[in-house]
């Protein structure tokens, strides 16, 4: 009996240990709100048409490969991860793909498009790669 009354006593001294009142933090709710609407609704509705312009009209091999930067007055900045995916891209871009992207984004103020050699993901997987 005694050594049920020793458990009983540390379990005590347990939960009170455990159950102690830990400050409580601010909502996180709110600030995942601004979040939203500062950064993915804004770029959301910035790159919206021209993203779905974007893989309507470019060969999805292709798209695979890049990915929409920024829309900064009216220039479109896509990143493309290989230099041999690059040149294919300004080929096509040339031979008037870029035309039809600018007359289909019109409304989103697409005036020019800019490629750059870049990559927006770490390694060589290809299941790392975000794009948007």
């Amino acid at each position: 009996m005694f050594e049920h009354y020793r458990g009983d006593s540390e379990l005590r001294r347990l939960v009170a240990a455990k159950g102690a009142a830990h400050p409580m933090a601010g909502k996180l709710g709110v600030d995942v709100v601004q979040f939203f609407k500062h950064s993915i609704d804004k770029r959301q509705r910035k790159f919206g048409k021209i993203a779905q312009c974007w893989s309507q009209l470019v060969p999805e091999k292709l798209a695979e490969h890049c990915a929409l930067e920024s829309l900064h007055r009216g220039q479109l900045t896509v990143m493309v991860d290989s230099s041999s995916h690059l040149y294919e891209m300004k080929q096509m871009l040339l031979e008037g793909l870029e035309k039809q992207l600018i007359l289909s984004c019109q409304s989103a103020g697409l005036r020019k498009i800019i490629l750059k050699a870049g990559r927006w993901y770490e390694g060589n997987e290809t299941s790392a790669r975000v794009r948007f």
